[in-house]
């Protein structure tokens, strides 16, 4: 078996490349895993591919697997399922799920690979990365029974995130999107739809997913007296302006980050393992396979990475890999 692999690299900014990887050798308790997906996250890949990390967050946006340092050449992704082909009998001929770039072979540390549940298709499966991000921003904002929640932007996060608060009970979800094409996904998540301009107030947790100033700020209005934005966009090296004079003090409104590189403080007991085990076995709702509106060959992602992270290709794009279907 060939020990050579291929990889994505961000060249330089706005550009990609495909080079060779040499494969380490399969040491003990590690594992050889062959790709048969792996997803784009266009709001961090995008950050990525043109160069837009701030060089005061090139630490924490590291990814577990990168390969080079920012702003390039530089080896990015942490969306990947894939077969392992050797390693430790328990997991040989398995499919996993790997935070590792875009790469067609890899090896890695056994425990860095999670099982995907036999009933979670390849495609579905690399949704693994959004969904424990919803669920940490779920375990963030720790909403409670009746409450009016909306989540702002309906991308691959605030889709995940609506579908998990709509399976929540008499908890009342929206999702609003200034592109209404979207309104049959979110109706299909379980959530209502609205634009900007018809969007329910006096909510009690907004979740904002639309990584865009105006996005914030409509989030910033929609709240109850003491309510709270749950912030799960990245904005790069963008400045943010938002309006906090008016009702922002004397309604007593809060921001709060959510980072998936982090555990939530309110679920300090659990581990990153934990939550992407539980995002995993959360996959094995069918109504997710919504979310992945188009496939894209290994090979061609020099050419079309440009239009992945910044072009109308609906939400989550799959990379497929040689000889998968």
């Amino acid at each position: 078996m060939s020990d050579q692999a291929r990889a994505f690299w961000v060249r330089r900014p706005g550009e990609g490349e495909i080079r060779g990887a040499d494969l380490p050798v399969v040491g003990a308790g590690d594992v050889l895993v062959r790709t048969r997906r792996s997803g784009v996250s266009r709001g961090t890949e995008r950050l990525v591919f043109r160069g837009r990390v701030p060089e005061s967050q090139y630490a924490a946006m590291r990814a577990p697997f990168q390969v080079g340092e920012f702003p390039g050449p530089v080896k990015y992704g942490y969306l990947s399922v894939g077969v392992v082909e050797r390693g430790p009998a328990d997991l040989l001929g398995e499919r996993v799920f790997c935070l590792h770039p875009h790469q067609t072979r890899y090896v890695v540390p056994g425990d860095a690979v999670v099982r995907v549940p036999d009933d979670v298709p390849d495609d579905r499966a690399v949704l693994a990365g959004t969904m424990e991000t919803a669920v940490n921003a779920l375990w963030d904002a720790g909403p409670l029974v009746g409450d009016r929640v909306t989540v702002v932007g309906a991308g691959m996060v605030g889709c995940c995130v609506a579908r998990l608060l709509a399976r929540m009970p008499g908890v009342r979800v929206t999702v609003v999107d200034v592109d209404p094409d979207r309104a049959a996904t979110v109706t299909a998540m379980g959530a209502r739809f609205a634009t900007p301009g018809t969007a329910e107030h006096e909510q009690d947790i907004v979740v904002h997913a639309s990584a865009t100033a105006s996005g914030l700020q409509l989030a910033l209005d929609l709240l109850a007296p003491e309510g709270e934005v749950i912030e799960l966009s990245w904005y790069g090296d963008a400045e943010v302006p938002l309006r906090l004079g008016g009702a922002f003090h004397s309604r007593r409104l809060a921001i709060r980050a959510s980072q998936v590189g982090t555990i939530s403080p309110r679920r300090a007991g659990r581990t990153h393992r934990y939550r992407l085990e539980l995002a995993l076995e959360l996959l094995r709702d069918p109504v997710l396979d919504r979310l992945i509106t188009g496939r894209t060959a290994f090979e061609a992602l020099p050419e079309r990475m440009s239009d992945l992270v910044d072009g109308d290709v609906g939400l989550c794009h799959v990379v497929t890999y040689d000889g998968e279907e």
